[in-house]
């Protein structure tokens, strides 16, 4: 007879089958709850007490953990020791009200609308080149995560409405706009794709094998184009969502529309862009205004 599977074995099933989580995030669930039963020096996780969850995340923080890895592992605990409790498994949620250490608040890098026009036009005629032009443009055009972009499919555009139906975290899907320069970059893109794609696959962007293209290949392939523009900075992605968001906000200052955009579950999470129009408006004054300038 088979022994019953472990308390996170069962709850990764759960985030696998019930919340239909993706691929990357349940691997990271894996890590996180791995590191738990490491640190739990073999103790049953139904067991742990706050004073244990505060003496391990006081043991990583020593080690060099920063406070945001921190706070994303303590909020992978606090689900897991939820459906323990809901389960009967556990009396209590030990992680409830610990907080990670307080970090330092970072903004999000964005291009210059210059820059990010510079990245995604492409003068490439290469089967390749024609493929990331209609990568990178939709990538801006939407605001894309990584793994968005690479999980569409053929028909999740809407070429003839300009819109993209979009997964996001959780599986949530989501309608978004898609603007002319994209979707022309698209029409150039789809007859190559139809050639190159394997048979059966529905990915909107392959690679050389003919299957869905990689989020690591799209990093590889956005830093390699970022290099060729010749900007100085360390381009990722995520960067493309980050302009994405700052200029949209810039121009419109509808924080709602842009939260809705982005597929943010909740609006503090796109208040953050706001932080980066003002920081964009604040060197406009500086630069314009005749009481701002510095005398020399």
């Amino acid at each position: 007879m088979r022994p019953p599977a472990s308390a996170p074995a069962r709850y990764l099933d759960f985030l696998r089958h019930e919340r239909r989580l993706a691929a990357h995030t349940l691997a990271a669930y894996s890590r996180d709850l791995a590191l738990l039963d490491a640190l739990a020096s073999g103790r049953a996780s139904g067991n742990l007490g706050a004073t244990d969850i505060r003496r391990l995340v006081a043991t990583l923080h020593g080690k060099g953990l920063s406070p945001r890895s921190l706070a994303r592992l303590l909020s992978s605990w606090r689900g897991f020791f939820d459906w323990l409790v809901r389960h009967h498994e556990a009396a209590a949620n030990p992680c409830k009200g610990i907080r990670a250490p307080r970090a330092a608040r970072t903004l999000p890098e964005a291009l210059s609308p210059d820059d990010a026009s510079r990245l995604v036009a492409l003068d490439d005629d290469s089967d390749a080149g024609i493929r990331d032009r209609a990568l990178f443009e939709l990538a801006y055009s939407c605001g894309l995560r990584v793994s968005e972009l690479t999980g569409l499919d053929v028909d999740a555009i809407d070429a003839g409405s300009g819109e993209a139906r979009v997964t996001g975290k959780g599986s949530k899907t989501r309608i978004v706009p898609v603007g002319a320069p994209a979707l022309a970059a698209l029409a150039r893109w789809l007859p190559v794709r139809e050639r190159l794609a394997a048979p059966g696959e529905s990915a909107l962007f392959v690679g050389r094998t003919g299957r869905r293209l990689s989020p690591r290949e799209v990093q590889r392939r956005i830093k390699g184009r970022a290099a060729a523009a010749g900007l100085a900075v360390d381009v990722h992605p995520h960067m493309l969502r980050h302009s994405f968001a700052s200029h949209v906000l810039q121009s419109s200052g509808d924080l709602r529309a842009v939260q809705e955009m982005l597929g943010h579950a909740s609006i503090a999470s796109t208040q953050v862009y706001t932080h980066l129009d003002f920081q964009h408006l604040a060197k406009v004054y500086d630069a314009a205004h005749p009481r701002a300038r510095r005398k020399r």
